[in-house]
C-alpha cells in the first residue's frame, strides 16, 4: 500500500492506494464516515472494504475528506466532500485509463456522498453503500439510479434506523437493466462492532456475483 498526498479542490488530500498488477484491472474508490463524528479513511469499515477490493485485483483508493488527518480544508456539509470524491475518482481513472469496471463504496456519510457521485458520473458501474444515514439525508436525488448496487444496514443501528433505510431504498427507481438491492445484517449497530466479518462476507459475495455478470454495452460518451 502506498501513502499519497494528492491535489484536491481544497488543497492537499491524504490517501492510501494499492495499484493492481493486472492490466486493465477494475478500480474502486472508498469513502469514509462523517468527519464530524471522527470518521476517517482509517474507519474499520473503510479499511475492510479497501482490503476486499485489493484482494480481488482492483486498483483501490481511499482518502481523507477535507479537514481530516493531513487533508487540507474544512468540513463543507457534503458539497466540498463531493468535490473531493470527484477529484479522487479523476485521479484514479487517470492512472488506470484502461480500467474495465469502476466501483464506488461508502460507509455512513461516505455512502451518501458515493450515491451522489454516481448520479454525476455515468462511468461508475456498481456500488456498495453501508449504513447510509437515510434519516439525515433524502435519497430522492436517485431518480432514477443509474447503476446497480447493494445497500447494507444493521438491525441495531440507532444512527440510521433500519425502518428509515428500508423506507428510503424501497422508493428508489433505477434505469433499465440496473438493480439496487438492500440487505439487513442481524445484530449489527452503525459501526458493525461485532458484525464486521459478516459485512465483509456479504460484500465479498456481492462483488464476486456482480463481476461474474456479462458486461453491458458501454453507452456513447461514457469514459
Amino acid at each position: 500500500m502506498t501513502e499519497l498526498i494528492l491535489s484536491g479542490p481544497a488543497g492537499r488530500i491524504e490517501a492510501r492506494y494499492n495499484q493492481s498488477e493486472i492490466e486493465g484491472s477494475p478500480i474502486a474508490l472508498i469513502l469514509h464516515g462523517h468527519p464530524r463524528a471522527a470518521g476517517s479513511m482509517q474507519d474499520r469499515v473503510a479499511v475492510m472494504l479497501h482490503k476486499l477490493y485489493v484482494e480481488r485485483g482492483f486498483s483501490t483508493l481511499r482518502f481523507n475528506f477535507r479537514g481530516v488527518g493531513k487533508s487540507q480544508g474544512s468540513f463543507d456539509n457534503g458539497t466540498g466532500e463531493l468535490a473531493d470524491a470527484a477529484s479522487m475518482l479523476d485521479w484514479l481513472q487517470g492512472i488506470n485509463p484502461n480500467a474495465k469496471f469502476t466501483w464506488i463504496a461508502g460507509y455512513s456519510f461516505g455512502a451518501y456522498i458515493a450515491l451522489q457521485l454516481l448520479m454525476r458520473r455515468p462511468e461508475i458501474d456498481a456500488f456498495i453503500a453501508v449504513a447510509t444515514p437515510c434519516n439525515h439525508y433524502d435519497l430522492a436525488f436517485l431518480a432514477p439510479c443509474p447503476s446497480s448496487g447493494m445497500m447494507y444496514y444493521g438491525t441495531n443501528d440507532l444512527v440510521s434506523p433500519p425502518l428509515d433505510v428500508e423506507r428510503s431504498v424501497s422508493k428508489i427507481r433505477t434505469q433499465k437493466g440496473e438493480l439496487v438491492e438492500w440487505e439487513e445484517i442481524a445484530g449489527a449497530d452503525h459501526f458493525f462492532k461485532d458484525q464486521l466479518g459478516v459485512l465483509r462476507d456479504k460484500s465479498s459475495d456481492y462483488i464476486d456475483r456482480t463481476m461474474a455478470l456479462p458486461r453491458k454495452p458501454v453507452p456513447v460518451g461514457r469514459r
